[in-house]
């Protein structure tokens, strides 16, 4: 488990393709944390760590959202559903050739998603954010962070 403090919307972008430069085929990350902690902005720098050039959109209206880059990216919100996700159809998205992104991820309990990545963002006093990163078993992102 890795704990990162950001300080500015730039750093938790940058922390961000960190994070997407590492990924591989199948990843799965669920984003927790209250509104307005920074998930999409988070995500934003996966995308860009993943060579996506489209804007990214927080998907809280449509669900999913999809974008092309070294790997595709499938971006949900699972918030608005309620963690029903039968007409979501998880198994369309979790594939060994993506990358999901589910924020409210915790809110769901499906099978599908096996060995994903928790990154907990919290709000802190001086409007800093602190991301946890829980790796499970992507032990080599881990143990390399400081290399990347």
């Amino acid at each position: 488990m890795l704990t990162i403090t950001s300080h500015s919307e730039q750093e938790m972008r940058h922390i961000g393709e960190k994070i997407g430069r590492n990924l591989t085929a199948g990843s799965v990350l669920i984003l927790t944390g209250e509104l307005g902690t920074g998930k999409t902005t988070l995500t934003k720098g996966i995308a860009k760590g993943l060579d996506i050039q489209q804007m990214i959109k927080s998907p809280t209206y449509t669900i999913v959202r999809e974008y092309e880059g070294r790997l595709p990216l499938y971006h949900m919100d699972v918030y608005r559903i309620d963690g029903d996700t039968d007409g979501v159809e998880l198994e369309e998205y979790i594939r060994d050739d993506s990358v999901v992104i589910i924020e409210w991820g915790e809110l769901i309990d499906d099978p599908i998603i096996n060995h994903p990545i928790h990154i907990t963002l919290d709000r802190l006093p001086d409007d800093n954010r602190q991301i946890v990163i829980d790796f499970g078993k992507n032990t080599d992102m881990e143990k390399n962070w400081d290399k990347f």
